[in-house]
């Protein structure tokens, strides 16, 4: 089996930081130094072009598509703008803690910062510009998620050597109740697409995997071995019925969320055999040859078709099994080494 794949694409745009689509997906935010592009997707015109106070570290959109954020960690400061009302302007600045990282809530209207150090997270409001501090957050860019209908957040945060899981209203922002939880080092928190549980694991030195509910319960306890680094990654499935956990191990575990139980495992294999119901595929290029003798073409025409970034074919071939991936082992005097089960966007990877 062949399969043929026809890429095509636009024309080079300059780009000197980060880049990134609309929820909506009808724009584009790219970085250029100081100033910062929207372009449409169809178009690729500029639609807004907004001139920030220093160079552009990180874009994150809103949810709604109006409003984008853009991080001045150099500075550091956050300036916020609208695509609705291009004249309206918003500059979060934390002073001497600093601004480590920031994020949007699901509605919209409100920003995330996390300072320095983790010294503490400040919920900044556009529309009445209030400000609302929890004190020593657990983490930078992870560590906070909201429920699925956006009405409350829980947030990881640590105080004499304690982690510990705060609950925010996402109406007033007030604090609803702050729970200990049973972990040596919180790595991160995700709540349950039902809204009905979090889960929350260890650092890889501890493997530890625990489910609470709201109120603080402990409501499962998971361990699948004690020796060795533990958990690489976390995911609910998207209809909240399956936990899948990634360990160090080469396995992936699925739980399910009636009894916490493991339902499957799955191991990373580095050679396939048969009998398998498997394909693999393995991509070939192939430089892409064009008949040009009925052509009249300058001589600086034919001497560039020879670049390296000429025409290619790709093709996809089935191979044979059995069939042997090829494996590097990580180096073992490096920290977070490539290997284990990891997860984005409820798709899984093994490495």
């Amino acid at each position: 089996m062949i399969i043929l794949v026809k890429m095509e694409f636009t024309e080079a745009y300059k780009q000197t930081g980060p880049c990134c689509f609309s929820p909506n997906a009808r724009y584009i935010a790219v970085a250029v130094d100081y100033r910062l592009m929207i372009r449409d997707t169809l178009s690729f015109k500029v639609v807004q072009l907004f001139s920030c106070l220093d160079k552009i570290s990180y874009i994150e959109w809103a949810l709604d598509s109006e409003y984008i954020l853009c991080g001045l960690y150099k500075r550091p400061m956050i300036q916020a703008w609208s695509l609705t009302q291009p004249e309206w302007t918003c500059k979060i600045d934390e002073g001497p803690a600093g601004i480590a990282y920031a994020r949007w809530s699901p509605d919209s209207r409100h920003i995330l910062t996390t300072s320095e150090f983790q010294l503490r997270l400040t919920v900044w409001s556009l529309v009445n510009t209030a400000c609302v501090h929890v004190q020593w957050p657990k983490h930078g860019s992870k560590g906070v998620s909201f429920t699925k209908d956006g009405k409350f957040a829980a947030i990881c945060t640590m105080r004499d050597c304690k982690d510990y899981i705060n609950l925010l209203s996402c109406h007033s922002w007030e604090i609803m109740d702050v729970f200990a939880v049973d972990t040596l080092d919180m790595t991160d928190i995700q709540w349950s697409p039902d809204d009905s549980a979090i889960v929350i694991w260890d650092s890889p030195l501890e493997y530890k995997v625990l489910i609470y509910s709201p109120d603080g319960r402990c409501l499962f306890k998971y361990q699948a071995y004690e020796s060795g680094l533990g958990v690489k990654s976390v995911s609910w499935s998207p209809c909240g019925q399956f936990l899948a956990v990634g360990s160090y191990d080469q396995m992936l575990r699925v739980l399910n969320h009636l009894t916490w139980k493991t339902f499957a495992e799955f191991m990373h294999l580095s050679t396939v055999r048969a009998p398998c119901c498997a394909a693999v595929f393995k991509e070939v290029d192939e430089p892409l040859q064009l008949d040009m003798s009925g052509l009249c073409l300058d001589d600086d025409f034919m001497g560039g078709s020879d670049a390296p970034g000429g025409h290619f074919k790709v093709r996809y071939e089935v191979m044979e099994v059995p069939i042997t991936f090829p494996f590097q082992k990580p180096p073992a005097d490096k920290p977070n080494p490539k290997q284990g089960i990891d997860m984005e966007n409820n798709a899984v990877a093994a490495f």
